[in-house]
């Protein structure tokens, strides 16, 4: 009997790896959603067995699917694909019926053992059948990739802060353009004119791709911070600086080597350097808006619920090594 399965994910990468994972002897009939509406449209009018939805996608969202299904008693088994892997997410999508979370990237056996857990697939020894309705000629932009790629390793991050601060981490969509170094202070989108910020800069290389992490810091979120780390006491003598260079450490580390796990390349880190304190945005981009270069950058807005702290990763890479990242493109969905 074949199962039916509806794949939704905002990225044909995402979408192309999912129905790649799937186990090759599985009587299966695949659609495809780029988005909740779609996927819930699909739902309600034409039903599936099994649904794989990604959380962090716009509106609705992963928990915004899962709710309509609650509310609507539409009839399907979840389950969620996420770069987010909090322990505080796993139990939020368990409330609302997902039977388990499966990390990105996807890993084929992981996958197969939640869905022979469930009874929804049995191995066997018969020839693979072959993948029906999939959107393999769906090309794939470098944008895309790498905004799944940004994705997986934001999660990484996210987990790693949320268990140090105990904290759950929102997690918002990395936004991928090409935009000129010296527009970098408007390109963010996130910023408030009227707050002064503080920015830490480091560097990365590594197998032809180079650029430079910015962690862009307001200062009441930097306040909040020192309290929730417990800076503010008599045996810190700078809280702020340590509050700065532990924040960048963390999301730069953890980012930037889950970004070249998945690129398969090896980063080596700078040291970080705080470029300026207490500024609005145009000044302390000032350097960078002297210099007349295409960037290709993914920014990261991080926001801890209840806390009141916000702040934005951005990772700039340089056109060099665009070019390189485009092969590796080439190399990896071959």
């Amino acid at each position: 009997m074949t199962t039916q399965i509806l794949i939704c994910d905002d990225s044909a990468f995402a979408r192309k790896q999912v129905a790649g994972a799937l186990p090759s002897h599985w009587d299966v009939d695949i659609q495809f959603a780029h988005n909740g509406i779609e996927a819930l449209n699909l739902l309600r009018h034409v039903g599936t067995d099994l649904l794989f939805i990604d959380i962090n996608m716009l509106e609705p969202d992963g928990y915004g699917i899962l709710t309509a299904i609650q509310t609507e008693k539409l009839q399907t088994v979840t389950v969620v694909m996420s770069g987010d892997i909090q322990h505080k997410a796993q139990q939020n999508l368990a409330s609302l019926g997902a039977i388990g979370l499966i990390k990105k990237p996807i890993d084929a056996s992981e996958l197969a053992c939640l869905l022979n857990e469930y009874g929804l697939y049995q191995p066997n020894d018969e020839p693979p059948l072959p993948i029906s309705n999939c959107d393999s000629a769906a090309p794939i932009s470098l944008s895309e990739y790498l905004q799944e790629m940004a994705n997986i390793a934001m999660g990484q991050a996210s987990n790693l802060l949320a268990q140090l601060l105990n904290v759950f981490i929102h997690q918002p969509i990395p936004k991928v353009a090409l935009i000129e170094r010296d527009d970098l202070d408007i390109a963010i989108g996130t910023i408030d004119n009227n707050t002064n910020y503080s920015l830490v800069a480091q560097g990365f290389v590594g197998a032809g791709v180079s650029g430079e992490a910015l962690l862009l810091f307001s200062d009441s979120s930097s306040e909040e911070m020192a309290k929730l780390l417990d800076y503010d006491d008599t045996n810190s003598s700078d809280p702020e600086m340590e509050v700065l260079l532990d924040m960048s450490n963390i999301l730069f580390g953890a980012f930037i080597k889950g970004l070249g796990e998945q690129l398969d390349i090896k980063f080596r880190l700078g040291q970080p350097s705080i470029l300026g304190k207490h500024q609005q945005v145009k000044n302390l981009f000032e350097h960078h808006n002297q210099q007349a270069e295409q960037l290709l950058c993914i920014e990261i807005p991080y926001e801890l619920e209840q806390q009141h702290i916000s702040c934005n990763l951005l990772v700039l890479l340089t056109a060099d090594s665009v070019k390189r990242l485009e092969q590796q493109l080439i190399y990896l969905t071959e």
